[in-house]
C-alpha cells in the first residue's frame, strides 16, 4: 500500500511576510551594504585606535561625526529599500498586514529621528 503524499502547500505570496529571506527589500543591494558596514566598522577601529593613542579631543569627535553620518546614510537605504519593498508589497496586498507594515515603517522613522 503506498504512503499518501501530503497535500501541497501553496506557496507564500511574496508581499505576505518581508521576514523570509527571498523578501528582504535591501537584497539586491546587499553587497554594497556590506561593503559600507565593514568600512563603517573600520572606523569604529580607527576611533578606539584614537583613544588608545590620546588623539585631540577635536579630531575624535570628527572621526565619530563621520562614522554616525555613514551609519545613518546606512539608516536611510534600508528604511528607503523597506518602504520601497516591503510596505509598498503590503499596501497593494492590504489588510492588517498592510497596517502592520506602515505602523512598522512609522516606528522605525520616529527611532531614526530620535537618534
Amino acid at each position: 500500500m503506498a504512503t499518501p503524499t501530503p497535500a501541497a502547500t501553496p506557496p507564500e505570496a511574496p508581499e505576505a511576510d518581508c521576514h523570509e529571506h527571498a523578501g528582504h527589500g535591501y537584497i539586491t543591494a546587499k553587497d554594497d551594504y556590506l561593503k559600507r558596514l565593514k568600512r563603517i566598522e573600520g572606523q569604529a577601529r580607527g576611533l578606539q585606535r584614537m583613544v588608545e593613542d590620546e588623539k585631540y579631543c577635536i579630531d575624535i569627535l570628527t572621526q565619530v561625526s563621520a562614522m554616525t553620518k555613514a551609519l545613518q546614510a546606512v539608516a536611510m537605504g534600508l528604511l528607503e529599500d523597506h518602504i520601497s519593498h516591503c510596505v509598498v508589497d503590503a499596501a497593494v496586498a492590504g489588510g492588517p498586514e498592510a497596517d502592520a507594515k506602515i505602523k512598522e515603517a512609522t516606528d522605525a522613522i520616529a527611532r531614526l529621528v530620535r537618534s
